[in-house]
């Protein structure tokens, strides 16, 4: 029950789908989502393997809790060794693709191989297709939704498909369904184009069962009145999105601004939550015209924006006058603060360049600011980039370049390498704020410290989804920690990076943590699910599946050397704000949080933990 128990296997080189069972031995280990497919992809692919070589496999793969009317059930991951990072990739999307998928009675698909010509899969519960996708490649993911859904004549079907950049090969593409929903981290979108496939379109009429219907009912009405009196899930969230945060952080001192140069943005306010519902005088609209839920979702942090119609980038270009998926707080901070930039509607419409032809808004802006600084200096010149002025606070610029780096032309194929291969390329490796080759958020690790030891040991690269400290450090969840101290953080960045990867696995939104402990999550999970299953047990899951992608890593050639940060924020102090003066005690954390994981010095897990957690 909850589980589907089956299993898609899609071998593109030789074009077969063939069902398989579901190794319930692992599912107990496991539970789903991204702790299931991991093990799958460890005990299937080698982990040196080249990510863009056709022996690395790619899993989509949904959770016991998707597609039942838990609150936030609609997840769905992509599991693949990443193409921006070469590390375990695990990159997680909501909308309604995940619950289709889970109602066509499939716990995951595994993609293995590479097609001659480019295809698409199609699954209408039983039928499943390979179909040709010669007159999709080239086009974005809103047109090859679009299409397909015409082409079959059902405006209900669900897709998630790459966009130009993926077919191309930026580092950092992503997989986009509903048009604006993305597994967007790690470079899941480039490995998906190297299998040329082009997309996976669902109609899923199954329906999903639970162990016990009433028991279940009850526990997921309790759990959704937690996220209702929550002040983050029941207000701040549902009122103004994760862009709540941005002027938050700024104030916090702990914004990442210029390539991190700076810790605070002096136009924060200018893209912020509250500038999106600011009713502009030009036209007595604003930018935020509505939200948005995800499947399942009793929170609704989604946007959707418009951009005024006489600004530049949308002027003479009605395709993109229209209500489209808007600015959530980390793309703001990408296209915005990292680039100087402070023109809200610029940055919207880099955001729908970004959905539109699949790359991930983080990278990119992280990626264009370092290129900023590279031409601020002179390493990176007028003829390097086609005689685009790369200045900090250019909004010109930055959308012509999100449009070049979609479809991977000009000095956007090199935008397109992600920072530290950019970075590298020009001389400059020391001016890319990445760990592990991908990019780090909207979080500065001077100014919350808890932050820089979850970068630095995030299985996918830097990363605030596997550890958001942010919830402690500032907004005092579950408990209220000191963001500029360092005692304690180790033992609170691996609570953290457990209970999300048990979250993560459950199939429902890490969104539901600023008001949910495991306590909420156990019932739900043990009224679905069959056996027995406690918080106990949850939580060893967690720390399973964390050292299980650490071990895949280790193999792979990471070692603790890769645990490190960018040492402009080991050395160069914040200048503003509460952190002045400070620098990130990442030396200090790491050694301690070795130690409470069971690892040794170098980072490797002992004999006695992997025994511990049968690994």
């Amino acid at each position: 029950m909850a589980w589907t128990k089956n299993v898609l296997r899609v071998n593109l080189t030789e074009g077969t789908c063939t069902n398989e069972p579901l190794n319930m031995d692992w599912a107990e280990k496991y539970l789903g989502q991204r702790g299931l497919a991991t093990k799958y992809l460890t005990e299937e692919i080698d982990p040196k393997v080249d990510p863009l070589s056709p022996d690395n496999k790619m899993i989509m793969v949904t959770g016991p809790l998707t597609g039942t009317c838990a609150s936030t059930a609609g997840r769905y991951s992509i599991v693949t060794k990443g193409a921006l990072t070469g590390a375990i990739a695990c990159s997680n999307s909501g909308g309604f693709f995940g619950n289709e998928l889970k109602n066509a009675g499939l716990d995951m698909i595994i993609f293995e191989g590479s097609s001659k010509k480019p295809v698409y899969l199609y699954i209408e519960d039983d039928n499943v297709q390979l179909l040709d996708a010669s007159e999709l490649w080239g086009r974005s993911t809103w047109n090859t939704e679009e299409t397909i859904k015409a082409n079959h004549g059902d405006p209900m079907i669900r897709v998630a498909s790459i966009g130009i950049s993926g077919e191309k090969g930026c580092k950092y593409a992503c997989v986009v369904n509903d048009m604006d929903r993305a597994a967007g981290r790690s470079g899941v979108g480039t490995v998906m184009g190297s299998k040329n496939l082009k997309a996976v379109a669902v109609r899923g009429t199954k329906g999903v069962a639970v162990k016990d219907g009433a028991r279940f009912l009850k526990a997921v009405a309790e759990a959704k009145q937690v996220l209702v009196d929550n002040a983050v899930t029941g207000q701040g969230l549902p009122a103004f999105g994760t862009q709540v945060l941005m002027n938050v952080i700024n104030e916090t001192g702990a914004l990442p601004t210029r390539n991190s140069r700076e810790v605070q943005f002096s136009s924060a306010n200018d893209i912020s939550a509250e500038a999106m519902a600011e009713v502009r005088a030009s036209d007595n609209k604003s930018n935020l015209v509505a939200t948005a839920a995800c499947f399942s979702c009793t929170i609704a942090c989604g946007r959707v924006s418009e951009i005024e119609r006489t600004h530049f980038t949308v002027k003479d270009r009605p395709e993109y006058q229209k209500a489209s998926g808007g600015l959530e707080y980390e793309a703001a901070w990408a296209l915005g603060a990292a680039t100087g930039i402070k023109d809200l509607d610029a940055l919207t419409f880099a955001n729908f360049i970004c959905n539109e032809q699949g790359f991930d808004p983080i990278s990119f802006g992280s990626t264009l600011a370092a290129a900023m600084e590279m031409f601020e200096a002179g390493d990176i010149t007028t003829k390097d980039t086609g005689g685009l002025e790369l200045t900090f606070g250019n909004a010109e610029v930055l959308c012509t370049l999100a449009e070049l780096t979609g479809k991977a032309e000009g000095f956007g194929v090199d935008l397109g390498l992600g920072s530290k291969l950019l970075c590298a390329k020009y001389g400059k490796p020391e001016l890319a704020m990445q760990v592990k080759g991908q990019e780090f958020p909207a979080y500065d690790p001077r100014g919350i410290q808890g932050m820089g030891l979850t970068y630095a040991t995030s299985n996918r690269g830097a990363c605030h989804l596997r550890s958001y400290t942010v919830a402690s450090e500032v907004l005092g969840i579950p408990e209220k920690t000191d963001p500029l101290e360092s005692d304690g953080k180790p033992g609170l960045v691996m609570a953290f990076q457990d209970a999300t990867a048990a979250f993560d696995s459950a199939g429902v939104c890490i969104f539901t943590t600023f008001a949910w402990t495991m306590d909420d999550l156990t019932p739900q999970i043990d009224a679905a699910c069959e056996g027995d299953w406690s918080t106990e047990k949850l939580l060893e899951i967690g720390e399973r599946i964390w050292n299980l992608e650490r071990q895949f890593n280790n193999a792979a050639g990471f070692t603790a050397e890769d645990d490190k940060l960018p040492q402009r924020l080991m050395k160069d102090a914040a200048k503003t704000g509460p952190a002045k003066g400070l620098t990130s005690k990442l030396e200090v954390m790491l050694p301690e949080y070795y130690q409470l994981r069971g690892w040794t010095p170098d980072g490797v897990p002992t004999n006695e933990t992997i025994q511990r957690l049968n690994l």
